[in-house]
């Protein structure tokens, strides 16, 4: 099993520990810089994120993707806003012109404040992976019939739909930790997307995929989101972890934000914060800012030196993780440092481990 990596590209250099320029919300030199950076570091892919408030994650991968040659992109998307057969033919052009580097992340929405500032005020969380999973029907119909479709559903009524551009091979990815989103991952998912949980957590959110994908002849690949800290040594990494969580505590008081007290909207969040108890979890799970933040999104992290984030990056290789999605608090000088001091020592580890299973099955 290969392992893959996928970094990051925002639209500024800000995080939760650096506030971004306001006058700069999209920053063109920025998002330059760390596509190049990435490319130039090994990563095979990056996020390009999705908000209801925040540039548009298509333009940017067009945009990132005529900058690269061999950079992947993986671009956020949300149901519902957009014509499944539109969005289809957006996506297999952007593929087409990008030269097949293209994947979708599938971002349904658990958040009612987030939804209703794009015009969904009326929909809840079920149905909206209910209006997900008969979107991403329609979408492969585009994608893959060869001649004119009808489709009649709850949501959606399509007559003789046809797209004459086909992606080469869009990936789709996925997250959700409810019972309904794990369904729809079952039957959608070429990868299933999961934040950084324990290795328990993670090793039964693979099983539960894979018993939904199985019922549908599916076998999915899964990808775990991590913000890594490292540094030469165990100690310093340690240091640098507690010097980022005092900065997201200083900045989150000093906007008027919550450091405690949180109530996430979605089953994910919910468990994740369960989680960040203590600070440290398994070895080196580090949960500080999920624990200030709410979990909000990707806010867990491995801490060590490289090679000891590397070793743990291999227990949850071990349980059937094939992809790591890694972004830092210092966003384009992490990615750098990813690329130079991480992913090397992952890939080898990964080759060397691949290697001795061959001989023993040999």
């Amino acid at each position: 099993m290969s392992v893959k990596f996928i970094g990051y590209i925002g639209f500024n250099n800000g995080s939760e520990t650096q506030s971004a320029v306001r006058s700069r919300v999209l920053d063109k030199e920025y998002v330059d810089a760390a596509a190049k950076a990435q490319e130039q570091g090994g990563f095979d892919r990056v996020l390009i994120p999705f908000g209801s408030n925040t540039p548009e994650s298509q333009i940017v991968a067009a945009h990132a993707a005529a900058l690269t040659s061999k950079l992947g992109f993986l671009v956020a998307h949300r149901p519902g806003f957009t014509q499944p057969t539109v969005a289809a033919r957006q996506l297999a052009t952007l593929d087409q012109l990008s030269g097949g580097r293209v994947a979708v992340h599938i971002i349904t929405g658990g958040a009612d404040e987030e939804m209703a500032r794009d015009g969904d005020t009326k929909s809840v969380k079920a149905e909206r992976y209910a209006r997900t999973d008969e979107y991403l029907t329609v979408l492969r119909q585009e994608w893959t019939e060869a001649q004119p479709f009808d489709h009649q559903g709850r949501f959606y009524d399509v007559k003789q739909g046809f797209s004459a551009i086909k992606p080469d091979n869009l990936p789709v990815f996925f997250g959700g930790s409810s019972e309904e989103a794990i369904e729809v991952a079952g039957r959608h998912a070429d990868v299933y997307a999961l934040w950084g949980e324990t290795l328990e957590q993670v090793g039964e959110t693979v099983r539960q995929v894979r018993r939904s994908a199985a019922r549908f002849g599916r076998d999915p690949g899964f990808s775990l989101s991590l913000r890594p800290v490292i540094a030469d040594t165990e100690e310093a990494a340690w240091k640098k972890a507690d010097e980022i969580e005092e900065q997201v505590r200083e900045n989150r008081l000093a906007a008027g934000l919550p450091v405690t007290g949180h109530r996430p909207a979605n089953v994910g969040s919910l468990r994740l914060l369960d989680t960040a108890q203590g600070n440290r979890r398994d070895t080196r799970l580090w949960t500080g800012v999920a624990a200030l933040t709410g979990a909000a999104g990707n806010s867990t992290g491995l801490v060590g030196t490289p090679e000891q984030v590397a070793d743990a990056m291999l227990e949850y290789y071990d349980i059937g993780i094939d992809h790591f999605l890694i972004r830092g608090f210092d966003p384009l000088g992490d990615s750098i440092l990813y690329g130079r001091e991480l992913l090397p020592v992952v890939r080898s580890k990964v080759a060397a481990r691949d290697e001795a299973q061959l001989a023993l099955a040999g």
